[in-house]
């Protein structure tokens, strides 16, 4: 990409902040040196993988690179033989715990994050280089006595000889006979031996080494005779102990040394991904989204000889260095019969911030950033952009703001191609405005039969002009308001900008005959088409606000319609509770006629036999009229609910549980995918999603005799209580209630058991298990007596 336009866009700053979202130094180096790519699928990876980190991390927030460091120093020098310092070793422990943690956590979302993934394989796993400086190396930075048997006996050692040599040099120096002899009755240290402090004038009392004396002069720090020895046998320990710990240091980074080439492809691999996860950060912070970026299209709708087929889409597009409260977005397209846009208005009116918000978006693409505009902006990849923006005079080459703008220019006509996109600010500026206009038409038109995109700004009415007549070539403002006399930032394609200069000059006070005389000097053509470009902005400025009005009822329409369906699925869901609510009611009445039938016979057992039999008769006919009709309910639930089963066919009305609404089956397009009607749209829908509602029915091609019905065997009720038996009898008891009640066709059971020491309910779980006529068991809940009651359900018949 060309250095000239990185640096007149200002994509050095854009590294910058990127560099800052960066963890350690060399995914920064990586970040200021990063380019935009001219290879389409280079630029697409790159932008999944930025759009794969937005997504990753918030779910994993253990993915950073926080204790990573830069190693490259460190494994020279362990590469060239050199001794690491533990503060190096530890660098080294903690970038290799981390990058395995990072792998650890792209290989486990590699399904749905197959590019981060792909980051994650060559990271290398070299725990067994981690555990060793872990096990020799504490995180202060110090050798542990752990790190090897002699080190822990040697350092054993030297705390005994010091407690030793301690003792007996506090008794010297403590002794009254040495106190006149003594500056204090303390023990210091003087080359890394225990000395006392002595006065100058008795030297030669305390016998012993002089090792230093004071400033002054008045003290001498000697070491008495009696501790030389063993100060030398504790300095001798010192020192093998100090051997032993270069060894131990000598032996890690010669581990570090072994396995550096998998430690550079680790650190590689690191800075990378950190890259990928500074433009996800960067991404977040500009609240910017992932353009599509395509290639150049080239459809019946191009001419093939004039438009290059570019697409350049930008939403509500922000320049991404200036402040997001106060920047006013942009609208910026190319169209199927125009490929080349010249900007026109006042100054300070946005026109180059509007230049450079495209070249600048259209770079962080191929850079694989997201950008700040809306959703769905599109962009087509170039090979090259070429930018000659802003006055880059030199006095030291003699060129003046013209000679320099041509310089620009000239270089860009020979690099430029139908396949790049040139940004020319203040065309023809800086000369006669005869010549300028004139030379900036003549530019346009060779861009244009060249087939190169181009974006401009001007102020020559006669290059608003050329554009508005020269197909391939468009005009576009950014807007004045006379009101407030300042810029509104907006750009608006298709309108040339306004000449505002007598407006303003109305409006600031200067006399009317001054004003009036101007417009008189004016060619009437021009103050007419001033007059009906004003009409022409009046006219779109209305149509965008109905086009808001009428966005703002749709909005309300939506809402209305999702609530709408939100009370549809609560209606839903209170029907199926009624229709459960009435199941369980009716059988819980059948249970009360039953009690109720026991009871009668219970009291009326001293009665006239002709008369029990009468009443209990009729009692058992009312009971038997309910069950059947529990039974003929229950039945009719089943066969419903039996030909709602099966997976989804063609005409059945189905709700579509995400959309909360109703649909005809249209197509069967997959096992798990059909294809649904919703009023006048027909879309794909997970089987998965849906509930059948309604199947049309098919009169069968026979039908059947009658059949007479057979009574089921009398209920024995819905629950058996086992509380206070024996195992033996309570299995007796279980094993004839399971049957009668599976020969009554009752659904479920209350099996009664108690808690206790909960030997009962494991022989009673036990015997549930493995019987024929139940499918499941479960405990039961708080309101069914918990932990003392089985629920148990039979298997259908």
């Amino acid at each position: 990409m060309n250095d000239h336009t990185l640096r007149v866009l200002e994509f050095d700053k854009i590294l910058t902040r990127l560099a800052s979202f960066c963890s350690f130094e060399m995914s920064k180096e990586l970040a200021m040196a990063w380019r935009p790519t001219t290879d389409l699928g280079e630029a697409r990876l790159w932008q999944q993988e930025t759009e794969e980190a937005r997504n990753l991390l918030p779910q994993s927030p253990d993915l950073h690179l926080g204790g990573v460091f830069d190693l490259r120093v460190v494994l020279a020098q362990a590469e060239r033989g050199g001794t690491l310092a533990p503060v190096d070793l530890l660098a080294v422990r903690s970038t290799l715990l981390r990058s395995r943690r990072i792998r650890q956590i792209l290989i486990a979302n590699a399904a749905r994050f197959p590019a981060l993934a792909e980051w994650g394989e060559p990271i290398q796993d070299l725990e067994h280089v981690a555990a060793e400086i872990g096990r020799a190396i504490s995180d202060r930075g110090e050798v542990m006595d752990s790190a090897s048997p002699k080190l822990a006996h040697l350092r054993a050692e030297v705390r005994v000889l010091q407690d030793r040599l301690l003792d007996r040099v506090q008794r010297i120096a403590q002794n009254p006979d040495n106190a006149a002899f003594l500056q204090e009755a303390i023990v210091t240290q003087r080359q890394g031996r225990y000395v006392v402090p002595v006065r100058a004038e008795f030297k030669g009392r305390l016998p012993g080494i002089v090792h230093d004396q004071s400033g002054s002069g008045a003290t001498l720090f000697v070491e008495p005779l009696a501790i030389v020895e063993l100060n030398n046998e504790w300095r001798q320990r010192q020192m093998e102990e100090q051997e032993e710990v270069n060894r131990i240091l000598r032996d890690l980074t010669e581990l570090v040394a072994d396995e550096s080439p998998y430690v550079h492809t680790t650190l590689e691999m690191l800075t990378g991904l950190d890259l990928i996860l500074a433009r996800a950060h960067f991404a977040d912070d500009l609240q910017a989204n992932q353009p599509e970026l395509l290639g150049f299209q080239h459809g019946p709708e191009f001419k093939p000889e004039q438009h290059p087929g570019v697409v350049l889409e930008l939403r509500l597009a922000r320049h991404p260095l200036l402040d997001p409260v106060t920047v006013v977005p942009i609208d910026f397209h190319f169209g199927d019969d125009y490929f080349i846009v010249v900007i026109t208005g006042p100054n300070t009116g946005g026109k180059t911030v509007s230049l450079k918000t495209v070249g600048l978006l259209a770079l962080m693409a191929q850079a694989g950033m997201a950008i700040p505009c809306k959703p769905g902006s599109r962009l087509t990849l170039f090979e090259g952009i070429y930018a000659d923006i802003g006055d880059e005079q030199s006095i030291e080459q003699s060129l003046s703001t013209f000679s320099s703008h041509m310089t620009n220019i000239v270089r860009i006509l020979h690099q430029a191609t139908p396949h790049s996109l040139v940004l020319l600010d203040e065309l023809g500026a800086g000369t006669d405005p005869e010549e300028g206009s004139a030379l900036a038409r003549s530019l346009l038109g060779h861009f244009r039969d060249s087939g190169i995109p181009v974006v401009g700004t001007t102020h020559y009415s006669e290059v608003k002009l050329f554009a508005h007549t020269t197909p391939g070539i468009t005009n576009a403002s950014v807007e004045f308001d006379l009101e407030t006399l300042s810029p509104t930032y907006d750009l608006t394609i298709g309108l040339p900008g306004r000449s505002n200069a007598l407006a303003i000059a109305r409006r600031l006070g200067l006399p009317r005959t001054l004003v009036d005389g101007a417009e008189g000097m004016i060619q009437p053509e021009s103050l007419a088409a001033d007059a009906l470009l004003a009409e022409i902005r009046e006219a779109r400025d209305a149509t965008k606000r109905a086009q808001h009005n009428a966005e703002a009822l749709e909005r309300m329409a939506a809402a209305r319609e999702a609530e709408l369906r939100a009370q549809l699925a609560k209606i839903e869901e209170a029907r199926r509770a009624v229709l459960n609510e009435t199941r369980a009611e009716v059988q819980a009445e059948l249970e009360a006629i039953r009690e109720e039938i026991e009871r009668v016979r219970a009291r009326l057992g001293s009665g006239a036999p002709t008369q029990h039999e009468r009443f209990l008769a009729e009692a058992e006919r009312a009971f038997q009229a309910k069950q059947e009709a529990a039974r003929r309910l229950a039945d009719k639930v089943e066969a419903e609910a039996a030909r709602l089963g099966g997976p989804p066919q063609v005409g059945d009305v189905v709700w579509v549980h995400s959309l909360q609404g109703s649909g005809t089956v249209r197509a069967i397009l997959s096992e798990s995918e059909v294809e649904v009607q919703m009023g006048a749209f027909r879309l794909k829908v997970p089987s998965a999603n849906l509930e059948i509602r309604e199947r049309p029915r098919t009169e069968p091609a026979v039908v059947a005799a009658p059949r007479s019905h057979v009574s089921a065997p009398p209920s024995p009720g819905i629950e058996v209580d086992l509380r206070g038996m024996r195992a033996d009898e309570a299995l007796e008891t279980l094993e004839t209630y399971l049957e009668a009640a599976y020969l009554a066709d009752l659904p479920w059971s209350r099996i009664i058991h108690g808690k206790g020491t909960g030997a009962l309910r494991q022989v009673v779980r036990d015997a549930l298990r493995n019987h024929p006529v139940i499918a499941h068991f479960r405990t039961g809940e708080q309101g069914e007596g918990g932990d003392g009651v089985t629920i148990a359900y039979y298997v259908t018949k």
